[in-house]
Parts: structure tokens; C-alpha cells; sequence
């Protein structure tokens, strides 16, 4: 694939991406709707699931291709651009409450998913056998917070409606099908959109990458991460404008939670591949970093304030820079 051909293609294919990630949301949630699903499970599981379907697409297709370092930067490069980037400028937008829960719970459950990778990434290499443990362990995650909402939607049914279901709502979204076919096919379109999409963008980065000279693990933990963190920034901007902050905040914990085990499990099941040494020495330890640094910035006052999300952008400026300026070599 020749320079002028990539340039064209890839915001195509991040486009398509996009697209493709709203006709799955909206075809899933309108099929749960058919079938009786609660509007709470919805939320917690298809719109969570759907703004993290670029990175699914995107590493099973680098991994498919042989670029096993795509699929594990844009992991790390997403969650990263989650807290800092997308993190950092909703409360620059507005300072945004992070509720005891998700402090006592979610935040300590994605730095503990995040840690899980260390010992599986220490041979320098990602077994067919430990990504299917990680995606065990992701079902196993899965159910039990399905049944911990029901069990909370059940006991206080009323309130969790106003606080919760309601305002899911608007990111189910407004034009979700009502007809089962309709749902179908917007299901089966988005999920070959996705695939169509990952496609172009991964191929269409590698060629940029290697015209200019940055190695696919750069690429991956910046363009094709970024693009694929879109679906994320959008929703919590939306989010986070409309004062629904415990969404805003949800949304970013639990896609980096579904990139760890999901993306990087279902990468690794269907084409086990190696780890660089540099990641586990540098990005793991950033993406951790980042990830501590965003819960201990919300801790003190349960906020994250407009000053904590100057630091968490900055902080991702200094990423971009770190990449481009010592790992052109790599």
C-alpha cells in the first residue's frame, strides 16, 4: 500500500469504525429490548461493549496480521487516552464527580485487571492458554456485575430508574430499532463494518508507519489508539456536558477494564504473539501510572477538578512526546 493510498484509507476506515461500532450498539440494545433485557443491563453491558468494539476489531486484526505490537499498543495506547486524554478534558469541560463507589470498587478492580498482565507479559510472550483466562476471568467479571446491578435495580427499583436507566437512555441511543429484523441487521452490518473498518485503519498505519519511519508499536499506541478511543470521548464529553458524571466516569473505567481482558484476550486466543520487552519495562508501567494517578487525583474530594484534568492532559502530552521522540528507533 503506497503513502498517498494509507493517508486516504485510514480515516476512512476510522470513520467506518465509528459508524460501524453505533449500528452494533444500536441493533444489540434494540434486540436486548426485545427480548425483556432490563435498560440498566443494557447500559452496563452494550454500551460499555460497544464503545470499545473499535479496539476488539482493530487488535484481532492486527493479531491476524501478524502485528501482535498494534494490538497490544492500542490496548495500552486506548487506556491511556481513556484517563489522561478523555479523563483530563471532561473535567476541563467541567469538574467531574466520581461517585464512592466507583473510588471503592471499579477504580481498584481496573488496577487490578491492569496488574493481572504483568506476570503473563514477564516470558515475553502471549499464550493462546493465558488469553483464555483472561477472557474466562472477563466473563466471570461480566456476570457478577450483571447480577450486582440487578440485585441493587431489584432492591430499589424506583430510584435506580431516575438515576440510572432514564439517563442511559440518550447513549442507547434515540433512533434504536424497534422491529427484531431491523436490530438483526444492524447487528450483522456493524459487526462487517467493524471488521471492514479495523482493517483499513491497522494496514493503512503500518504503511504510514513504515513511509515516515515510526515502528507499529508507536503507531499503535497513538494513531490507531486514539482513533479508536473516539466512541469513548464522545460518549463521556456528551456525558459529563449533560452533568451525568457517573456515566462519563463508568463509561472510561469500564472500556480500559474490557480493553485489558477482552481485546487482549481475544487478540491472544485467536493468534498467540510476543511482547515486547519495552513494553513491559515502559508502556505497562504508564498505563499503570496514568491509571493510579487518575484514581488518587479523584480520591481526596471525589471529584476530579479542572486542575487534576490540566495535570492528566498534560501528563498524556508528555506521553506523545516520550513516543515520538524516543522510540522513532525502535
Amino acid at each position: 500500500m503506497n503513502l498517498i493510498l494509507a493517508c486516504v484509507l485510514f480515516p476512512v476506515g476510522l470513520v467506518l469504525l465509528l459508524k460501524s461500532a453505533d449500528l452494533l450498539v444500536d441493533g444489540a440494545a434494540g434486540l436486548a429490548q426485545r427480548f425483556g433485557i432490563s435498560p440498566l443491563v443494557i447500559g452496563l453491558t452494550v454500551v460499555a461493549m460497544g464503545t470499545s468494539a473499535p479496539e476488539v476489531a482493530a487488535s484481532i486484526t492486527a493479531a491476524l496480521t501478524h502485528s501482535g505490537a498494534i494490538a497490544l499498543g492500542n490496548v495500552y495506547g486506548s487506556n491511556v487516552a481513556n484517563l489522561a486524554l478523555v479523563g483530563g478534558l471532561c473535567a476541563l469541560l467541567r469538574p467531574t464527580q466520581v461517585s464512592a463507589g466507583v473510588l471503592r470498587r471499579e477504580l481498584p478492580a481496573m488496577l487490578l485487571v491492569g496488574g493481572l498482565l504483568w506476570p503473563l507479559f514477564r516470558d515475553g510472550t502471549l499464550g493462546r492458554a493465558e488469553s483464555v483466562g483472561l477472557l474466562a476471568l472477563f466473563l466471570a467479571l461480566l456476570v457478577y456485575t450483571i447480577a450486582t446491578a440487578r440485585r441493587a435495580a431489584k432492591a430499589d427499583l424506583e430510584s435506580t430508574v431516575r438515576a440510572g436507566v432514564v439517563e442511559l437512555h440518550p447513549h442507547v441511543p434515540a433512533r434504536m430499532p424497534r422491529s427484531l429484523p431491523k436490530a438483526v441487521v444492524f447487528v450483522v452490518v456493524g459487526l462487517f463494518g467493524l471488521a471492514l473498518g479495523a482493517y483499513l485503519t491497522v494496514e493503512s498505519a503500518k504503511a504510514v508507519g513504515r513511509a515516515v519511519g515510526i515502528s507499529d508499536a508507536v503507531l499503535g499506541i497513538t494513531v490507531v489508539a486514539i482513533g479508536t478511543s473516539l466512541p469513548e470521548l464522545i460518549t463521556s464529553l456528551v456525558a459529563t456536558f449533560k452533568g451525568e458524571d457517573d456515566i462519563s466516569v463508568g463509561n472510561l473505567v469500564g472500556s480500559n477494564i474490557f480493553n485489558t481482558m477482552l481485546v487482549v484476550g481475544m487478540a491472544g486466543t485467536v493468534r498467540p504473539f510476543s511482547v515486547e520487552a519495552r513494553f513491559v519495562r515502559g508502556d505497562f508501567a504508564i498505563m499503570m501510572g496514568v491509571s493510579a494517578a487518575f484514581w488518587l487525583l479523584a480520591l481526596p474530594r471525589k471529584r476530579l477538578s479542572r486542575t487534576a484534568g490540566a495535570l492528566l492532559v498534560l501528563g498524556y502530552a508528555a506521553y506523545m512526546v516520550y513516543l515520538f521522540g524516543y522510540t522513532r528507533h525502535i
